[in-house]
């Protein structure tokens, strides 16, 4: 099962793929099981330094999805809940007097971490959903105007209920524009099921476990191993074709954006990457476009009266831009 319908390429293992990477894609697909793009996606955006925002019904795995990315990365991870109540101080942190010390000090607040898991961001009010802005996009925070740097592995997972509209605010567009990926997390097919069920029985119902398979070193060496992808002016060029034909659709109010153009290169490159390859193919693009740009068009309304989605636009978009030989 894709995270996508629009998805064009399955997550099977490339054999030129590198041992740290392959390790890493094992890891995750030994524990959410029956989601291979959803995992791809996942790697994807981590490697290109961007945040991923997971969205799927209650049960689907995207906390247990999160969580195993940290493990296998060998992450700090923070999950919090997200809901109405909750303020930007505490995401963030906020100054506490100390009377012994006649000063003020920082109490950190989860931000401060390297996996941060945002439960249903979708239920607490935009200002608490702005507070991350910042943070996603620079990489620190800034506190009674006070900049503190983030860990250079900060990345952001979000989660939201597409069904479950009641008590919600919907993310902004410029909240939504810091998701490098809005990945679909569907339901595992049946013998994928079977097998989690039967892993369940045999842990005894505790919870799953993954071993890290990557030390602090190699992180970062695969995110510069991703940038450093080569990409033909002909891939350059298919990539603008793409976002500009977003916005010439008379369907869609509006298209993407110029930043949707690199994060859509920055996603190809890491997809390469991902499968073992030095330079960027068409079908690199392909296979990340509809995660990365899902949740950057806005339909018109009578686009959407008639039943359309963004994900059919994507669609139409890929099959109408010439692919490069």
């Amino acid at each position: 099962m894709t995270s996508s319908p629009t998805a064009v390429a399955t997550a099977t293992a490339p054999v030129n793929r590198s041992p740290a990477l392959e390790r890493l894609v094992h890891a995750l697909e030994g524990t959410v099981l029956g989601q291979p793009q959803v995992v791809a996606d996942l790697v994807t955006a981590f490697l290109a330094r961007g945040h991923v925002l997971l969205e799927g019904v209650p049960g689907v795995a995207k906390t247990l999805t999160a969580r195993s990315m940290a493990s296998a990365l060998g992450l700090a991870f923070t999950r919090v809940q997200f809901t109405p109540d909750l303020m930007p101080s505490d995401i963030l942190g906020t100054n506490v007097f100390r009377p012994q010390d006649n000063a003020f000090q920082l109490v950190k607040g989860p931000v401060f971490t390297e996996v941060l898991v945002a439960d249903e961001i979708n239920r607490t009010p935009p200002k608490t959903q702005a507070a991350l802005l910042e943070a996603m996009e620079e990489r620190q925070v800034t506190i009674d105007g006070t900049t503190h740097a983030l860990p250079s592995h900060f990345f952001v997972v979000a989660t939201q209920n597409p069904l479950e509209l009641e008590g919600t605010y919907p993310l902004p567009e410029a909240q939504l524009d810091r998701f490098l990926m809005r990945v679909r997390v569907g339901y595992p097919p049946p013998e994928s099921e079977l097998d989690m069920v039967r892993a369940f029985h045999q842990r005894q119902g505790k919870a799953a476990q993954v071993e890290r398979v990557l030390d602090a070193s190699a992180l970062a060496e695969l995110q510069v191993q991703a940038a450093r992808v080569a990409c033909d002016d002909s891939i350059l060029s298919y990539v603008v074709r793409l976002i500009r034909e977003t916005r010439s659709n008379p369907r869609v109010r509006l298209g993407a954006s110029p930043r949707s153009s690199q994060a859509l290169l920055a996603a190809a490159k890491a997809r390469a990457a991902l499968n073992g390859s030095d330079f960027v193919t068409p079908d690199d693009v392909k296979s990340v476009c509809p995660s990365v740009l899902n949740h950057r068009l806005l339909l018109k309304a009578e686009a959407e009266v008639e039943g359309l989605t963004a994900d059919d636009v994507l669609r139409q978009t890929l099959e109408r831009v010439q692919v490069p030989r």
